[in-house]
C-alpha cells in the first residue's frame, strides 16, 4: 500500500512540475502587470505566484480528474484573489504614492480588470464571475482603465517637466 501512494505522490508530483513549468511563467508576468513591480525586481508578483501554485497544488488531485477545473484557471483565480486581498492595504496609489509598471496609473480593481481582459482574453462574463462584479460593472471598469491608458502621461506633455 505504502509503495502505491509513494508512485501516486511521484505522478502527482510529476504533473504538477509540468503544469508549473507551462504556466508559471505567463502568471509571474500578470502577477508584475498586476502588482506594478519592475521586471528586474518582483519580490511581491513573485509571492503571489508562489501563493497560487502552492494554493493550486494542495487542489491538484480535485483538478487533475475528468470533470476537474482546469488548473491554470484555478491558478490564476488564485493569483487575481490574493492580489485584490493584499491591494487594499498595501497598494502603493492608496497611501498616497504610484504604483508602477505599465498599469501604473490605474487603481487595484482597474489593473485586475484590464488583465484578465486583455492579457488573460476572458470574457467580460468569466471576468465578472471571477471577481464578483457585475457584468456591466466589469465593461465600465474595463472602459474607464482603457481611458486613462490613452491619456497621455504628464511627463509627455509640453512644459510637464521632467
Amino acid at each position: 500500500m505504502r509503495e502505491r501512494r509513494a508512485a501516486l505522490d511521484r505522478r502527482r508530483a510529476r504533473e504538477f512540475e509540468a503544469f508549473a513549468a507551462g504556466a508559471a511563467g505567463r502568471l509571474l508576468h500578470a502577477a508584475v502587470l498586476l502588482t506594478g513591480e519592475p521586471p528586474d525586481a518582483t519580490p511581491r508578483a513573485q509571492r503571489l505566484l508562489i501563493t497560487a501554485l502552492s494554493r493550486t497544488y494542495a487542489e491538484w488531485d480535485r483538478l487533475s480528474g475528468a470533470d476537474g477545473e482546469d488548473p491554470y484557471d484555478r491558478a490564476r483565480r488564485e493569483l487575481v484573489l490574493r492580489f485584490a486581498r493584499e491591494a487594499a492595504w498595501r497598494d502603493p496609489a492608496r497611501r498616497g504614492g504610484r504604483a508602477g509598471g505599465v498599469l501604473g496609473r490605474l487603481g487595484p480593481q482597474e489593473r485586475i480588470v484590464l488583465v484578465l481582459r486583455l492579457y488573460e482574453g476572458l470574457a467580460e462574463e468569466q471576468t465578472a464571475a471571477l471577481i464578483g462584479l457585475t457584468e456591466e460593472r466589469v465593461r465600465v471598469v474595463c472602459a474607464r482603465a482603457v481611458a486613462v491608458m490613452r491619456e497621455p502621461s504628464r511627463r509627455s506633455r509640453p512644459g510637464a517637466g521632467p
